[in-house]
C-alpha cells in the first residue's frame, strides 16, 4: 500500500503542476509532451485522476472522528488551556 500511496501522489503532484501551468499559460505539459488527445495522454489524465480517488482513503482516515488517539490529543490541547 506504501508503493500505491507514494504513486498516487506523485501523479496528483503531475497533475496539479499540468493544471496550474494550464491556468496560468494555457500550456498542457502532458498533451505537449504526449500529444493533444492521444491515448497515452488520455491514460494520464486517467491514471491522476485514479489516484485522486484512491487519495480520498487516506484522508478519510486522518479526519476520522473517534479515534482513541485523537481524543487523546484533544485532552492533551484541553488540559494546557
Amino acid at each position: 500500500m506504501k508503493a500505491l500511496n507514494l504513486l498516487t501522489l506523485i501523479l496528483l503532484i503531475v497533475g496539479g503542476i499540468n493544471w496550474g501551468l494550464v491556468g496560468a499559460f494555457e500550456f498542457d505539459l502532458v498533451a505537449a509532451i504526449f500529444g493533444d488527445g492521444s491515448a497515452l495522454s488520455r491514460l494520464i489524465y486517467v491514471l491522476v485522476g485514479l489516484s485522486a480517488l484512491l487519495q480520498i482513503m487516506p484522508l478519510m482516515k486522518a479526519f476520522r472522528i473517534g479515534e482513541p488517539h485523537a481524543e487523546a490529543n484533544h485532552r492533551a490541547t484541553s488540559v494546557r488551556m
